[in-house]
């Protein structure tokens, strides 16, 4: 569904990402970890068709992210980090604008969609509150409701849970687990339980390269019993 192969991008004299591969098929929960600067949100912004790589190619349902990106974006659910919207806004109004956005004029199917997004990420109970006044397990849900309206077929979510308390963190994997039924995630993190939590696979990437892709057992059996941060820890800093 997702398929990276060399992507490259440079600022100025720092390379963000150095040859990055990898893919992504229906029901994976891919872990996209790193320590921050790792090009971990780089990467992301060049699937989704936000900046355009300087080298090797991303595609997207066999579409060509640098030769059509709208089609991209019309097949992609993505989160952000720190889910922005517009505060003013009240969560009904905000996912009504981005359903018109998305294309969906008629009242009848861009209400279907927009309720559908409500009910999934229970927001019912704020749906008339601006975005502004909610706490942010509640914008983080609005950011979901979004990248869910026009049930794409991958989802990319970068740093989903960053901030949130342990009952919100819970939540949102429990929806991210539910959304990936059948569609391909990527998510982004620094935050090592949420690999045990909900993926089924890893990258690891370091300084911009890919040092880990595997399952989250394959990445536990290097060394039995250890902790995941202990692990973790060793591989960047043996990239470095």
């Amino acid at each position: 569904m997702i398929e990276v192969k060399g992507l490259v991008k440079t600022y100025g004299n720092k390379r963000a990402v150095d040859g990055v591969s990898f893919t992504v098929r229906p029901g994976d929960i891919l872990g996209f970890l790193g320590p921050n600067g790792a090009g971990k949100s780089t990467t992301m912004k060049m699937i989704t068709g936000y900046i355009r790589p300087d080298a090797g190619t991303a595609t997207v349902a066999g579409i060509d992210v640098a030769k059509d990106p709208v089609a991209v974006k019309a097949r992609i659910g993505y989160l952000p980090e720190s889910a922005p919207a517009y505060g003013e806004m009240t969560v009904l109004e905000f996912l009504n604008f981005i359903a018109e956005v998305r294309g969906y004029r008629s009242g009848a199917e861009r209400r279907e969609r927009v309720e559908r997004a409500l009910a999934r990420t229970h927001l019912e109970p704020v749906r008339r509150q601006a975005i502004e006044t909610l706490s942010k397990g509640y914008k983080q849900r609005v950011g979901f409701a979004q990248a869910l309206l026009h049930e794409p077929p991958c989802l990319v979510l970068d740093e989903p849970t960053d901030g949130l308390d342990p009952n919100q963190k819970n939540e949102v994997r429990a929806l991210i687990k539910t959304m990936a039924a059948d569609r391909a995630v990527i998510l982004s993190t620094h935050i090592l339980e949420e690999v045990d939590a909900i993926c089924n696979r890893i990258i690891l990437i370091s300084k911009g390269k890919v040092v880990v892709d595997e399952t989250p057992e394959a990445f536990h059996a290097r060394r039995p019993g250890a902790r995941l941060d202990a692990i973790f820890r060793e591989l960047t800093t043996a990239d470095a």
